[in-house]
């Protein structure tokens, strides 16, 4: 059994929770989603607290047990209060620009990068070099944080790149000269 899957999601005042066959609907102040239970799984609401359980002890119910349970967490947490991911950018000529639909990004390459923004998800630069990205779906944020970070990953000889923030780069020697 799931040690995570065990735990309880107890739901914040601000949340409504609802169960209608196989769909869960969770509504706060950021949003609103709907999931689909999978039949292996079953979810009940008791007194402002949500419980998964499995229908029966197959390997593809507890591998499903604990993930759905942190996936309906992180939703429940979403629409209560904002995810953000916050990126740098370390180098010379690094820099973001947005617009309401697209983040521009110039990471050393002949041709600026266009990347559309997901909807749901907001796009904050600051300096031309930090990125916030925030907004009430984990999953999203997370991906669209890695997309970008994924055109200038951090090289450890020059430690440029696109940086998650507080993220230490170990560094490495270069080439030594013939002695």
């Amino acid at each position: 059994m799931s040690r995570i899957g065990k735990l309880p999601i107890v739901l914040p005042k601000d949340v409504d929770f609802s169960i209608n066959d196989n769909l869960v609907s969770i509504k706060g102040p950021f949003g609103d989603f709907k999931t689909t239970i999978p039949p292996e799984i079953i979810v009940e609401l008791k007194e402002r607290t949500v419980f998964v359980n499995i229908k029966d002890n197959s390997l593809k119910s507890r591998s499903l047990y604990g993930a759905f349970r942190t996936l309906l967490h992180n939703d429940i947490s979403g629409v209560n209060k904002k995810f953000e991911v916050e990126l740098n950018l370390v180098g010379v000529g690094y820099r973001c620009e947005t617009t309401p639909k697209v983040a521009i990004l110039r990471l050393g390459f002949s041709h600026p990068i266009e990347l559309t923004i997901p909807e749901g998800v907001t796009v904050q630069v600051e300096n031309n070099t930090a990125i916030t990205i925030s907004g009430a779906k984990k999953e999203t944020i997370t991906q669209f944080a890695a997309t970008i970070r994924s055109y200038r990953r951090p090289e450890p000889y020059n430690g440029k790149g696109v940086l998650y923030k507080n993220e230490k780069i170990i560094r490495k020697a270069g080439k030594s000269g013939k002695k």
